[in-house]
């Protein structure tokens, strides 16, 4: 390294050496990677090249086995398939310091935005269909290309995950390596590794290519597509987008996950099991353990393991004691794609074959307001969300119950019900009699999927978009005026059910596998809902309440807003026991 470079090198290792000791950079690549980042120099041609491979005769060579080979190939079909060779007349040696290289990206996006910059980001659509072998030949964008595009692009995808700023600003980012970066094959015994690295002094992300071994010139450069899994299955399954291949033979069921992964989930909140102390309070955590020796008397706003209502994965999990390892009737049909990616995919192809609706709807574990959560029918585009963020992905419901808006059509609502939890032993569950409700801007159809204000309800994040508000006495007699036959008293008393149900397996089983019983704990939740068309067991069309998700301490502006008593009734029913005079309704 020349000029001031050694005296950068420990600033670089500074800000960047979590990242690269994360990603199993080799140390020896630091110095250099320091000098071509600050240089931006990207020096990769000068060692490698890419070739056009050609096709196999199918019909010429009549060999069986290399013809299922071609199909197996990661990009097989009519397109044009290219690998990445070394081409510098020396090779390479992994242990020459500076055999580490960058590789740019061509297009850096969220998901949200990416039609848009296809539509509008000039030469954009034209650098992603010759990427990726679309035939494409006219100057303005068309959908049917957009739409190819938004398909393949998850076999090139990659993304990274800014680790501070607000929620929003923390929300995966997808992009596509450049030319060179994206021709790189699969192999399972790979001779390069690739990470991203987001350079601190530019605010921009690169790739970064390093040898695994020493290679001669004519070697391919590969990489491992499904990095760091080794079992077997899920390889199998996390390689699909490149490698299409049927596991219908992995049962789908899904039972409740085993007693040690609530004990996992406890050890990884830092939390500590109740002792039982007398008078009956326990020891959660440092604040709990204080107040439970020390001060009793204090009242605390939460429960010991509530997680496993607020988290959606660990709300499936337990769900499943009310419905079996399909769940029950309350709560769509859900994957943890973590721990469930081959059940779930089974099951995709299942329904796939017998022709069944296939829409899903990918969700991180612990966000709320809509944030990185999508829908799709693309099997692809699921598996490849594993990689961005611990996600679940639950059934979208094809077929809502949908309200009629007169400056709209027929579109999707969701309703917000304030739970109070007084107590776990017994168990004491009351609901505030007014509930909210949420509404698409736009007609509902199972197309446009992208489309966020046809699909989501939740309007009041979002700049710019028109909030539709209906206080639920108006909504009542609109809504039994759109639907005579059922009256709300009945859809409520069902909603109230499934309330009870999900609380009631909640708090079945001891800590960490059920909320924990802490006499001095009382807790406001909010559970979201939408109302789906189903079938009862007589064959009876029925509006089936559809569980979304529960939050903690909700944002209560708009009850405090409308209802001046709400908290008046919340903190009358939770700490006096005094629900009688208060706007609530107990159902356990």
């Amino acid at each position: 390294m020349s000029g001031g470079g050694e005296e950068d090198l420990p600033a670089f290792v500074a800000l960047h050496g979590a990242a690269l000791r994360a990603s199993r950079v080799p140390t020896r690549y630091w110095e250099s990677l320091c000098r071509k980042l600050r240089g931006e120099l990207f020096d990769a041609g000068d060692y490698f090249g890419i070739m056009q491979v050609e096709e196999v005769d199918e019909e010429e060579e009549g060999d069986e086995e290399m013809e299922e080979e071609f199909k197996k190939k990661p990009n097989p079909g009519n397109e044009p398939c290219f690998k990445v060779i070394v081409t510098n007349e020396n090779g390479l040696q992994a242990s020459n310091p500076d055999s580490i290289f960058l590789i740019d990206h061509a297009w850096t996006y969220r998901i949200e935005h990416a039609r848009q910059q296809l539509l509008h980001v000039p030469g954009l659509l034209h650098r992603m269909t010759n990427l990726m072998g679309i035939d494409f030949h006219g100057e303005i964008p068309d959908e049917g290309s957009i739409e190819q595009v938004l398909q393949e692009m998850w076999k090139y995808n990659q993304t990274y995950q800014l680790s501070q700023g607000t929620a929003e600003e923390k929300v995966p980012v997808w992009y596509i390596m450049d030319e060179f970066g994206s021709r790189i094959q699969h192999s399972d015994q790979p001779s390069f590794a690739t990470a991203p690295l987001f350079y601190m002094p530019q605010q921009i992300a690169y790739t970064v290519l390093w040898p695994l071994r020493d290679l001669e010139t004519g070697d391919e450069v590969t990489r491992d597509y499904a990095y760091g899994e080794t079992d077997r299955l899920i390889r199998k399954c996390v390689l699909l987008p490149w490698v299409p291949n049927e596991v219908l033979d992995v049962n789908c069921f899904t039972p409740e996950p085993s007693d040690e992964h609530y004990q996992a989930i406890l050890a990884e909140n830092k939390e500590k099991l109740p002792v039982v102390i007398n008078p009956p309070v326990y020891d959660k955590d440092k604040v709990f353990k204080k107040l439970s020796e020390e001060r009793p008397e204090v009242m605390v706003n939460q429960f010991p393991c509530e997680n496993l209502l607020t988290v959606k994965d660990c709300l499936a999990s337990i769900s499943r004691r009310a419905g079996g390892p399909d769940g029950p009737r309350w709560l769509p049909r859900t994957f943890n794609l973590q721990t469930e990616l081959p059940q779930f995919i089974s099951y995709f192809q299942q329904r796939d074959r017998r022709g069944e609706d296939n829409h899903w709807i990918c969700k991180p574990w612990n966000l709320a307001r809509s944030l990185d959560t999508h829908i799709t029918n693309s099997l692809n585009n699921i598996i490849r969300h594993r990689e961005s963020s611990p996600k679940v992905v639950c059934k979208y419901i094809e077929n809502p119950v949908l309200f009629h808006r007169e400056d709209v059509g027929m579109v999707k609502f969701d309703i917000r019900y304030v739970v109070l939890l007084r107590s776990i032993k017994p168990l004491k569950l009351y609901i505030y009699d007014v509930f909210w409700l949420r509404f698409s801007n736009r007609a509902f159809s199972l197309d446009d999927l992208d489309d966020y204000e046809k699909h989501f309800t939740v309007m009041n994040y979002a700049p710019g978009v028109t909030l539709k508000q209906v206080h639920c006495e108006e909504f009542i007699p609109l809504f039994e005026k759109q639907y005579p036959e059922h009256p709300w008293t009945m859809v409520q008393a069902n909603i109230f059910k499934a309330f009870a149900e999900l609380f009631q397996v909640a708090s079945a089983k001891p800590a960490p596998l059920g909320i924990c019983d802490y006499p001095s704990s009382r807790a406001i939740y909010a559970v979201d809902l939408m109302l789906k068309w189903d079938t009862s067991r007589d064959g009876k069309r029925i509006m089936q309440p559809q569980i979304l998700e529960v939050n903690f301490n909700p944002d209560c502006d708009r009850a405090c807003k409308y209802h001046p008593t709400f908290f008046n009734d919340v903190f009358s029913t939770l700490f006096l026991d005094e629900a009688d005079s208060c706007h609530v309704t107990c159902i356990v």
